[in-house]
């Protein structure tokens, strides 16, 4: 079975959940076969490594896109929220998710295992752990959404 190797930073979370960094036209093919169903992306389209035309790229072949653009600077809980409640969408359904470098994704998918999973720090830090290590602006978004009261 093909599997996507362009993008950066792939890597399979659960049986369910892929992660990975800007995906390629030729990735974007490779995605029926894995039974990938639902692409969430969380690039803006301005990010230097965009793919021009990716939603229609993707939903040609019948998968569900959404896009919820996280400045990189700026990410916002209201952001997080859409993407815990677009995993919810999805539910029983496989799905990736990337973004410029899974950077951005890598962070969500952990506060999604620790709030919304309940998973300990060791087991949620990955895929993060392996990607990157959070700089300030976005380790500071971590503490915050931890803090939140984010509906659970």
């Amino acid at each position: 079975m093909n599997t996507p190797t362009d993008a950066e930073n792939i890597h399979q979370v659960f049986d369910w959940l892929w992660s990975s960094g800007q995906l390629s036209e030729d990735d974007i093919a490779c995605l029926p076969a894995l039974g990938i169903e639902a692409v969430i992306n969380l690039a803006p389209p301005t990010s230097s490594n965009a793919l021009p035309g990716e939603a229609e790229l993707i939903t040609l072949r019948g998968i569900a896109y959404v896009q919820i653009p996280v400045a990189w600077e700026r990410p916002e809980l209201r952001q997080l929220d859409q993407f815990f409640g677009a995993l919810k969408a999805f539910e029983g359904r496989k799905v990736w998710v990337h973004c410029a470098k899974n950077m951005r994704v890598s962070a969500f998918i952990y506060l999604y295992r620790r709030t919304r999973l309940g998973e300990n720090e060791e087991d949620a830090a990955f895929p993060m752990r392996e990607v990157w290590v959070p700089n300030e602006t976005w380790q500071a978004f971590i503490r915050m959404a931890l803090e939140s009261k984010l509906p659970r």
